[in-house]
């Protein structure tokens, strides 16, 4: 029955906020006033849009009952992920890690191979793994080297991932294994709950939306995420990741080389005529060839058969062209020995520069300084990724957030996840604000950098379903943009008496109130027992993190700047005085907002202003957005679970 009135809930919203949106764009855009109110109404329907998603993931809410029974005989790894977290909170983890019932080894992944780490390791008797000697001058990626490291030190059948202050339940194990006897399970992700948050939860950790009808939601469509703790997993789907990743690496460098082959051809093409016909016949048949090794790539032959064959085929015609241009043959080759080839700073991939690539195969070569350059081109692919500690990388390391990039990519795969809604560890959240925005920053940065390189909406082998709710969490982060026009409209009109909307009358409140009411009881049937005001809060307060990550990620992406990765404290950070510097945009923010409140209510006395009903309906809107905003102030006032300043 809930489920129905949801649904329904969902189309009524849908409708009415389509009503809403269209009478917008059509008919009511104040377009002489369009630099106010061309962003507001796209931001109306970026709101719009997001209500659509959120529709959609709630439409197919599962709520499994009683897990499976876990097999008999099956083999289990529990890794515990650190770096410099406390010994004494990691130790407490891994031992209650030992006291796990089903049969499993327990492992701690010391990232920052520190002694006193191994020797309690050591008196609690459970495994210790650091980096091997091959990850020495190479990308580490975080935490996603540091499981990747272990994943080849390992062999349990089953992978159960714990952060550092994650406190498991013996029977985490018992509970989750039940769902692999599907075989295509790759996935078990449980809750994420913490002891040292307060009733109030005044910093949003708990987000008892997204791990319960978010989760259940995105589950309904084959979609739960992998949040990086708490997590059980399966090898072979890993491993599996892991080797097409390589082979789809490696052939992108092929392609790209051969694409990069075909344009220093063609252009060769154009003078070969000017070294006899022996040039113009080698260079037409490597053209050829080229376009053979293409079409088999395209087929998917072995890479090492075609570039081979590729290989031989150049330097058969290569032979017929020696002893001409001499000189001009040692020009070429100084250009080829300094191939487009270079290391990500940031994400240590090995990759193929597109731009040199560019300027190599627009320069003008002799025709056996363009063979040449094209059998070096593709010889310079690394097969052997010797720019990374292991040529295979299960986990994703395209993102500073691995764990979302990775369940993609599983999906992607074939494989299926599981939401089990029952929370079996228990963790530490932030206990102050400024740990709290590097937290939420991290995932947001994370979350953008997968949508620029690897947007779930182009991806290969994820249904609709799932392309969408990947996405739907990625549009989520633009939200800051949009929260900045929210509250500089009613600063507008209330300061200015500049009208973005044609109508603030009863012909906007007659289509806007149905739509804003029916989306309010649409989140209270969704959430029905569960808080969900202080993460709806959070979502509009955090709007510069969500600015700052969308313009570093971005930047990351495209320009290659580094993003400044932060591990996430487990302790209380120092500093007692109200920390202004960050929350200094929102404290801006909420004294612009007050004094237009003032000056609206000004101009509607002395008769500047003559819309009581407009003036009324931006200042509600004002003090909406103030209270939404008030919990950063509060956040930042927080000291801890024993101390909270009223």
């Amino acid at each position: 029955m809930r489920q129905l009135v949801i649904r329904v809930l969902v189309l009524l919203t849908l409708t009415s906020g389509t009503v809403y949106v269209g009478w917008r764009w059509l008919f009511s855009v104040n377009w002489p006033n369009w630099w106010i109110a061309v962003p507001l109404v796209l931001a109306e329907t970026y709101a719009l849009i997001d209500a659509y998603l959120f529709g959609l993931t709630v439409w197919r809410i599962k709520r499994r009952g009683e897990p499976p029974a876990a097999p008999a005989g099956l083999s289990a790894d529990v890794f515990i992920t650190t770096y410099n977290e406390p010994v004494d909170m990691v130790a407490a983890t891994a031992r209650a890690a030992t006291r796990i019932t089903y049969p499993h080894q327990t492992w701690i992944l010391d990232d920052g191979d520190r002694p006193d780490m191994r020797a309690a390791a050591e008196s609690l008797g459970v495994g210790y793994l650091t980096r091997s000697e091959d990850w020495t001058d190479r990308p580490r990626h975080a935490k996603a080297g540091n499981l990747n490291n272990a994943l080849f030190a390992t062999e349990g059948e089953f992978i159960l991932i714990l952060d550092a202050d994650q406190v498991p339940d013996p029977l985490i194990l018992d509970r989750t294994l039940g769902y692999f006897t599907d075989p295509e399970v790759a996935l078990v992700q449980t809750p994420q709950w913490f002891t040292n948050v307060t009733e109030s939860d005044p910093l949003g950790s708990q987000a008892p939306l997204f791990y319960g009808p978010i989760q259940q939601g995105k589950d309904g469509w084959n979609a739960a995420f992998f949040c990086g703790s708490n997590a059980v997993l399966r090898r072979d789907a890993l491993m599996q990741l892991g080797v097409v990743g390589y082979v789809r690496e490696v052939e992108q460098g092929v392609r790209d080389a051969l694409r990069a082959s075909r344009r220093i051809l063609t252009r060769t093409a154009r003078t070969a005529r000017d070294y006899g016909p022996a040039a113009v016949g080698a260079v037409e048949e490597v053209r050829a060839a080229v376009d053979r090794a293409s079409r088999r790539l395209a087929a998917g032959e072995v890479i090492s058969v075609l570039t081979y064959d590729f290989h031989q085929e150049v330097d058969d015609a290569a032979r017929r062209l020696v002893g001409q241009d001499m000189a001009g043959i040692e020009t070429d080759l100084r250009a080829i020995a300094d191939l487009p080839v270079a290391v990500d700073d940031e994400l240590g991939q090995l990759v193929v520069d597109d731009q040199a690539l560019d300027l190599l195969a627009d320069r003008e070569f002799s025709p056996l300084g363009a063979l040449e350059s094209v059998r070096a081109l593709v010889t310079a692919v690394d097969v052997d990724r010797s720019g990374e500690a292991q040529p295979m990388m299960p986990l994703a390391t395209v993102s500073v957030t691995e764990d979302m990039a990775t369940c993609m990519r599983l999906h992607g795969l074939g494989w299926r996840s599981v939401y089990h809604h029952e929370i079996l560890a228990h963790g530490l959240a932030p206990e102050d604000l400024r740990t709290m925005l590097q937290q939420r920053l991290r995932w947001a940065q994370g979350t953008i950098q997968v949508m620029l390189r690897e947007n779930p909406l182009v991806q290969r082998g994820l249904t609709l379903g799932q392309r969408l709710m990947y996405f739907a969490t990625m549009w989520s982060y633009l939200s800051g943009f949009t929260a900045v026009v929210f509250m500089a409209a009613p600063v507008v009109y209330l300061c200015l008496g500049v009208l973005p909307v044609n109508a603030y009358g009863m012909e906007f409140l007659q289509r806007f109130l149905p739509y804003i009411v029916l989306n309010q009881l649409l989140f209270a049937a969704v959430g029905y027992g569960v808080k969900t005001w202080r993460g709806h809060q959070y979502s509009f307060a955090l709007f510069p993190v969500w600015i700052r990550a969308c313009l570093t990620a971005a930047g990351n992406v495209f320009l290659g700047r580094p993003l400044g990765f932060v591990v996430t404290p487990k302790t209380r950070q120092a500093g007692g005085s109200f920390p202004w510097r960050l929350v200094m945009p929102q404290l801006v923010a909420a004294v612009v907002l007050v004094v237009a409140c003032v000056v609206g209510a000004v101009r509607l006395w002395t008769g500047a202003a003559d819309s009581v009903i407009g003036t009324g309906v931006n200042v509600a809107w004002v003090a909406y957005d103030i209270v939404v905003m008030s919990v950063i102030f509060r956040a930042a006032r927080f000291r801890g679970t024993d101390t909270l300043e009223e």
